[in-house]
């Protein structure tokens, strides 16, 4: 396993490899963290996981508060909770531990905890993230345990308004992690679900990030080996979860797709966003569902870039091939083909299916799907995955 252990100092410090948790202490001195604040979700909290980082805290005698009131889809109060806790505490920094939720919140209550303007106001909009206090961000020390999101390396959060039911993404430069640690031995706990959610998360984001407009040769070459990396490892890590070479390559595969990502993403997640917010869905298995009905929507304008990836994946028959691949993968990791499969009781009337239409179509990420996306569109992609039809 010694070639899974690594040093990466790119798009943040990254100390990668089986063990690596070890080494938290050290990394919290390096960052000049004292007080950190431990930031994890509930389910995590109990977990042995936790019990075992957090004696290594104990061992270096490092003073802690632990934050666990996240919710799947982190909402204000989780954030407001968070900060009085981070306040009351006397925390100079956070580690934000476990899933996207988590990774999120911990960023976001390291973010806001020093500002004076609510946190709507630092939306990624514009230049928006200069109206905060740079100097009043804590210092995030990162650790993934599942392989999807790749929060661990990106320089924003997602967060959902209780008030209007919208997913909001909040950035700053300095929401980047200082250091993160990627230990996959972290991850052979997650069950074949999560498994599934968050590798279809991490799929999603190289995809899309690929098939986005623009000129970005960095972003596309770092997203089409994140591609090969879950289409060989996914469905390895998901019936041997054990197997470290596989949890390794997703971990990879997850931070891969958040750093290519900041070229765009699409309709993919424009429509994840507000099933997410309304129903709150699994939203890497939210992505996984709506993929092959937003690929075959922007076939036109991308099949030439798909034949390409097809090729370097080492998938026959092009743009077909590589849809049939995907199909292929949703069903071996027992992925909803539609949505009444993912939401129990699932019944949406006209004016539902109207207010998601027009919230993905505001969506951040809609504005980079290679094909507009229309609330006509939008509207026929909700159908079409409502029918499951493609």
């Amino acid at each position: 396993m010694s070639k899974f252990f690594s040093k990466w100092n790119y798009p943040t410090t990254v100390r990668f490899g089986p063990g690596r948790i070890n080494e938290l202490p050290e990394v919290l001195a390096a960052a000049g963290i004292r007080r950190p604040l431990f930031v994890t979700d509930p389910g995590l909290a109990r977990l042995p996981v936790v019990a075992k980082t957090l004696k290594l805290l104990d061992a270096a005698k490092v003073p802690y508060g632990v934050f666990s009131e996240v919710k799947p889809n982190p909402v204000e109060s989780n954030l407001t909770a968070g900060i009085a806790v981070f306040k009351k505490g006397k925390h100079d920094g956070v580690i934000a531990f476990g899933g996207g939720s988590a990774l999120d919140l911990g960023k976001l209550i390291a973010f806001q905890a020093g500002q004076k303007r609510p946190v709507w106001d630092f939306e990624d909009v514009g230049d928006w993230w200069t109206r905060a206090d740079a100097d009043a961000i804590a210092p995030i020390i990162a650790v993934p345990t599942t392989a999807g999101t790749g929060s661990e390396v990106g320089r924003a959060a997602v967060i959902t308004n209780e008030a209007t039911h919208t997913k909001k993404v909040i950035f700053h430069p300095k929401m980047l992690p200082v250091t993160v640690i990627a230990d996959p031995e972290l991850t052979v706990g997650m069950p074949p679900f999560i498994t599934a959610g968050t590798g279809m998360d991490a799929l999603a984001h190289c995809l899309e990030a690929y098939c986005a407009p623009g000129y970005h040769p960095m972003a596309d070459g770092i997203a089409v080996e994140g591609i090969r990396l879950v289409m060989e490892n996914l469905p390895t890590a998901y019936a041997d979860g054990k197997n470290i070479a596989a949890r390794a390559n997703m971990m990879a595969a997850a931070a891969m797709g958040a750093t290519a990502f900041q070229k765009g993403l699409g309709a993919i997640h424009s429509l994840s966003h507000p099933i997410g917010a309304l129903y709150d869905t699994h939203h890497g298995m939210t992505n996984a569902v709506f993929m092959p009905y937003v690929l075959a929507f922007n076939r036109d304008a991308i099949e030439e870039r798909i034949v390409r990836l097809a090729a370097y994946c080492g998938v026959r028959g092009g743009y077909d091939g590589f849809f049939k691949t995907v199909l292929k993968l949703r069903k071996e990791l027992k992925t909803p083909h539609a949505l009444p499969g993912l939401i129990k009781g699932l019944d949406m009337d006209r004016k539902r299916k109207a207010l998601i239409a027009e919230m993905a179509v505001v969506d951040p990420t809609a504005g980079g799907n290679p094909v507009k996306l229309t609330k006509k569109a939008a509207l026929g992609l909700l159908e079409a995955a409502l029918a499951g039809e493609v």
